[in-house]
């Protein structure tokens, strides 16, 4: 598997995907098992409601939302935040502000984390706490070709150098991290993005407190 997304650099999904004025637009970014897209839809544009098999993780990267679907489901939103769309109901996706998200498609049977409820909006900075010298981790899904992590960072701590087995996207979620990637230093900061290649040699340091979402792929 490959991902469709600059290597070794910081990003931002948000600001790479901006809305066309009345236009929806779809990028998918992975070509393997693990289907995972951009989309951007502008300001009163919606993709209509639809029933499928697996729940859609969203992960709003800019802008504002309404997931919407049968028997009143209604949620809103913002940057930030997630959802795990139930399964085998209608669902649709509308906006009135414009908005850019991350979409992954997540089976039935995938293990996702006690704390998450499909349908329930989550921030994932929310998710876990910061605590004095130490890292915190929490699996949010997880298959066998795919994992969305995230990690709190305390000021000072950090991440020696390795190697990831798959491709992975960073989501820097609150504060101020360092990326080290193939030799080379990266100020990645709340809302920015960056892509790890499969096997690139990296390392994580907080010098502020710093939280993150990983995606990674082991395909």
């Amino acid at each position: 598997m490959s991902m469709k997304e600059k290597v070794g650099q910081v990003f931002s999904i948000a600001a790479d995907n901006a809305p066309v004025p009345g236009c929806t637009i779809s990028k998918e970014v992975s070509d393997g098992e693990t289907k995972i897209s951009y989309y951007s839809l502008a300001k009163n544009t919606d993709i209509s409601a639809e029933i499928h098999p697996y729940h859609k993780f969203i992960v709003v990267a800019g802008g504002s939302m309404q997931v919407y679907g049968q028997d009143g489901y209604s949620v809103e939103l913002s940057q930030g935040e997630g959802v795990f769309t139930p399964v085998d109901k209608s669902v649709g996706m509308r906006t009135s502000t414009g908005v850019v998200y991350t979409e992954i498609v997540v089976g039935r049977n995938d293990k996702m984390n006690e704390v998450i409820k499909a349908g329930e909006v989550f921030k994932l900075a929310d998710l876990l706490p910061y605590q004095e010298g130490k890292i915190i981790n929490m699996d949010v899904v997880r298959n066998d070709k795919m994992k969305f992590a995230l990690m709190a960072f305390d000021a000072g701590c950090g991440l020696p150098q390795h190697s990831a087995p798959g491709e992975a996207i960073i989501f820097a979620l609150d504060g101020e991290g360092i990326i080290g990637y193939e030799g080379k230093e990266h100020v990645i900061k709340a809302g920015e993005n960056f892509h790890f290649a499969k096997g690139g040699a990296h390392y994580v340091k907080a010098t502020k407190r710093f939280k993150m979402g990983l995606l990674l792929t082991l395909e």
